[in-house]
């Protein structure tokens, strides 16, 4: 896969900055349009926060498994603490400090790539880490900072405003980062990459609806963010793995075979 040139990239970079003001001024700007029946607040953030919010992780592909991703990341970490320092109520700075929270975590994802060796690490990690997150929400880390310390997700998670609500939906750091990580992944091993996108953004959408559907107080998004993955990659993940079987097989009958 070719990396964009010229005016596409011209193009690509003024639609992500467009992209990301619009985030800005939606977290701003939202709380004080009028109200939508739960619904449509469901229906919103499942089909266009969660796939606009998104977006940007699609757009920075480009810097998978690059080793001078991490200063723009720890640059964007660092502006994300100060504008938390700054008072938002008086410069409104609540949608900067979003969007720096999600940009940081988006290059921390496509940065931490450079560590996996073989597309089976990444494979392992899409296995294990559901795993790990269903354990966090409802036994771990992550319970005890939503109902003992709700002030504090709601200052390190990345935020989706909702019209009339001072209150918003929120998806964890973790979430972030492994989606650019996956999405890093399909660029750096020649997977679906589009695909795997918009397959990784519907199954948070769907994991939104059945929050609301079944009044639950919330679930893991990592298992939907490693079925996006996974499913949209499935085929290719097979025939990669009979691939290398066959070769290990071959590799090991010639060891085997006589001088």
């Amino acid at each position: 896969m070719t990396r964009p040139t010229g005016t596409a990239t011209r193009t690509g970079a003024v639609g992500v900055l467009v992209l990301l003001a619009a985030l800005v001024g939606w977290e701003a700007f939202a709380p004080s349009l009028p109200g939508l029946p739960e619904r449509l607040d469901v229906a919103l953030v499942a089909c266009v926060l969660i796939p606009a919010t998104m977006l940007p992780a699609y757009a920075f592909r480009w810097f998978a498994g690059r080793r001078e991703t991490l200063p723009f990341a720890l640059t964007l970490t660092v502006l994300a603490v100060l504008l938390f320092v700054v008072d938002q109520h008086v410069v409104s700075a609540a949608g900067l400090f979003n969007v720096a929270k999600l940009l940081a975590l988006i290059l921390l994802g496509m940065w931490f790539l450079m560590w996996f060796e073989t597309l089976s690490w990444v494979v392992l990690v899409a296995a294990i880490i559901p795993i790990v997150d269903v354990f966090s929400v409802y036994r771990g880390p992550t319970k005890v900072v939503v109902e003992q310390k709700p002030s504090l997700f709601d200052h390190i998670s990345i935020s989706f405003a909702l019209p009339g609500h001072d209150g918003s939906a929120n998806l964890g750091p973790p979430d972030v980062f492994f989606i650019a990580m996956f999405l890093a992944a399909t660029v750096q091993f020649g997977l679906r990459v589009r695909a795997t996108w918009l397959a990784m953004t519907a199954c948070l959408g769907a994991t939104i609806v059945a929050t609301y559907a079944f009044e639950l107080n919330g679930l893991p998004a990592l298992p939907a963010v490693c079925v996006g993955f996974l499913g949209a990659n499935a085929d290719l993940l097979l025939a990669r793995a009979r691939q290398w079987r066959t070769t290990r097989d071959a590799a090991d009958d010639s060891r085997g075979a006589p001088g």
